[in-house]
C-alpha cells in the first residue's frame, strides 16, 4: 500500500499587521490576496446569467468562487531555469510550461540539517557530503534532493522563519554535478537569507555572494523548489516525489502540489 505524505504548505492569507515590517519585501511570496465570491454573492451572478429568480436556486443560493491574485513564487513554487536567466548552458531557459511533468517526478533523500535552524549559515559541500555518508547514501542521476531546515515548524509571520540556512554557489553546483536533477526545501529560499547575502556583498563587494545558489543553475539543467513542508515525516530516502506545477505559459515559476509517495 502506498501512503501520501503532502509536502505543499498550504496557501492562506497573512495578516499584514503582524508580518515583520523588516520583512515586507518578502510578503508578496508568503501570503496571497484571496476574495471569497460566498453563496449569496454567487445567487446574484447566477440571477443575472439565468435571468431567474432568487427562489428557483437550492434553498436561494449560488455557487461559490474565489479570486486569488499571487506571485508564480509564493508558497510551495518550482522555478523553471528562466527564473535564472535567459540561457542555461549553451541552450535557452526553459520557462515552466516547457519542463516535461517526467523529469518532475523522482527518487528523493531528505538531507538534514535542522541543527543549523535559525543560523542563516551556509550549507557547504562538506555539509553535503558529511549527511549523506551519514546516512549511507549516494546521489544518483535525476534524484531529488530535499533540504530539512524545520523552518516550517515557524508560523509565517515569525521573524526566526526567515534565518534559515541556505545554500551557496558551490553546493547547488555539486548536487547538480552529482545528478540531481530537483533541489527542495522547506525554507522560503534556496539559497542563504537575503539580508546574509546582502551583508556579505557589501563587506566583501564579491559578486559571487549575490544569490549565489540560484545563479550557480545557469549553467545545467536544475529545479528548485522551496516553502516546502513535512519533510520530518519521510525516510531519509526510498520513497518517491512528484513537484507538479501550475502549466503558467511563459513563467518562471508556478505553485506546485508537491507529494511524497511512500510503498
Amino acid at each position: 500500500m502506498t501512503r501520501l505524505i503532502d509536502l505543499t504548505r498550504p496557501i492562506k492569507v497573512v495578516d499584514k499587521k503582524s508580518f515583520p515590517q523588516q520583512l515586507m519585501p518578502l510578503y508578496r511570496i508568503i501570503s496571497p490576496e484571496i476574495e471569497h465570491i460566498d453563496h449569496a454573492q454567487g445567487a446574484q451572478i447566477m440571477q443575472s446569467l439565468f435571468s431567474c429568480p432568487q427562489d428557483h436556486l437550492p434553498d436561494g443560493e449560488g455557487w461559490a468562487e474565489d479570486n486569488i491574485s499571487l506571485s508564480s513564487h509564493l508558497g510551495t513554487h518550482v522555478d523553471a531555469p528562466w527564473h535564472y536567466g535567459s540561457r542555461c548552458g549553451d541552450a535557452p531557459a526553459k520557462t515552466i510550461d516547457q519542463i516535461k511533468l517526467e523529469d518532475l517526478y523522482c527518487d528523493g533523500v531528505v538531507l538534514d540539517f535542522s541543527s543549523k535552524k535559525n543560523s542563516g549559515e551556509a550549507i557547504t559541500v562538506a555539509c553535503l557530503e558529511g549527511e549523506l555518508k551519514r546516512i549511507n547514501y549516494k546521489i544518483k542521476e535525476g534524484d531529488a534532493v530535499l533540504i530539512r531546515t524545520g523552518h516550517d515548524e515557524y508560523e509565517l509571520n515569525d521573524p526566526k522563519r526567515y534565518n534559515y540556512p541556505g545554500m551557496i554557489g558551490e553546493s547547488a553546483k555539486w548536487l547538480a554535478c552529482q545528478g540531481a536533477r530537483v533541489g527542495g526545501t522547506d525554507a522560503t529560499g534556496w539559497d542563504r537569507p537575503f539580508p546574509v547575502m546582502i551583508a556579505d556583498y557589501l563587506r566583501t563587494k564579491n559578486k559571487e555572494h549575490i544569490w549565489d545558489a540560484h545563479f550557480a543553475h545557469r549553467e545545467q539543467e536544475f529545479y528548485v523548489v522551496q516553502q516546502l513542508t513535512n519533510l520530518h515525516l519521510l525516510p531519509a530516502c526510498g520513497f518517491k516525489v512528484a513537484f507538479f506545477p501550475l502549466n503558467i505559459v511563459g513563467a518562471s515559476a508556478a505553485p506546485a502540489r508537491v507529494v511524497a509517495f511512500i510503498e
